[in-house]
């Protein structure tokens, strides 16, 4: 009896000492939330000043609505209600509030969530592979996964389709880009050729990873494109597939390219992708592509 004694004893304690921890995280993510808040101007997310306004920054059912989130759920948030918080959510909330790495990782961390975007770093993408993304210029390449995440590139795919510098790393998603990005759009010539490629891919892909909170986030971001939804309805698979494309470049023009892709690992995941001209006129179009680059 005294040990059982005992057991439940401590079981209460560590129970008690869990709870106490949660409910401090709750209230640091309160702090930080409602801290971030106010240091956001109403014209730093197009809203007008106005004269009556005395809550310094933004209001909560601001964000609540930036964030496209409840009024009343965003204020238990602040409160440090016990409410769950999903993955979802915490990235509105990141995007809306313009948090840095450091400060979206944070409000991961209190949040007690994994954060489901690909890192800005990413630890599979090594020295040595950078050094040879480098060494193809100046053939544009990249290092992609299986979700179409551009975990890196080298100066020349930097201009392929668009300006990737001018892209959040979190949004550097091919099949996101084809939906998002005007410049990436217009420089794929057989675009809903693509989409559809792009989407069986991604269907066959993600056999491997359902329920995984990045990929769930990805799709829930396609179904907002009828396009998307249409070719991912098809149920369509395809597994590699390297083939010829053509691209119309804002600087260059026209470029025809073969593509290839190098698996890194036994398992269909992290692949480098080269771009290498199919004629003549497409290199010297690449080459010029890339002195652009250069001289940035």
């Amino acid at each position: 009896m005294t040990t059982m004694a005992q057991e439940t004893a401590q079981e209460t304690t560590t129970l008690r000492s869990r709870n106490t921890g949660a409910q401090v995280r709750r209230h640091e993510l309160a702090a930080f939330l409602r801290h971030r808040r106010e240091h956001i101007t109403p014209e730093q997310v197009g809203l007008p000043r106005g004269r009556r306004r005395r809550t310094p920054g933004l209001r909560r059912e601001e964000v609540a609505q930036l964030a496209a989130v409840g009024v009343t759920w965003y204020t238990w948030l602040e409160q440090a209600r016990d409410i769950q918080v999903s993955v979802q959510v915490l990235d509105a909330l990141a995007r809306t509030l313009f948090l840095d790495a450091t400060e979206r990782a944070h409000l991961f961390q209190l949040a007690g969530a994994v954060d489901p975007t690909p890192a800005l770093t990413c630890p599979s993408v090594t020295p040595a592979l950078r050094a040879m993304l480098e060494q193809l210029e100046p053939y544009a390449a990249s290092i992609q996964n299986s979700r179409y995440d551009i975990l890196a590139h080298n100066r020349t795919l930097g201009l392929l389709l668009c300006d990737l510098e001018e892209v959040p790393p979190e949004d550097r998603n091919c099949i996101l880009l084809s939906y998002t990005n005007e410049d990436w759009r217009n420089s794929i010539v057989h675009l809903e050729e693509t989409r559809r490629l792009m989407a069986a891919r991604l269907r066959a892909a993600m056999a491997g990873h359902l329920g995984e909170p990045a990929w769930k986030m990805l799709l829930k971001r396609l179904r907002e494109y009828p396009e998307f939804c249409e070719a991912w309805e098809r149920h369509e698979v395809v597994v590699q597939h390297s083939k010829r494309k053509e691209f119309l470049n804002l600087l260059v023009g026209r470029v025809v390219v073969d593509q290839t892709e190098l698996w890194l690992g036994p398992e269909v995941g992290s692949r480098m992708v080269t771009y290498v001209p199919a004629d003549e006129e497409s290199r010297v179009r690449m080459e010029n592509l890339h002195k652009i680059a250069l001289g940035r």
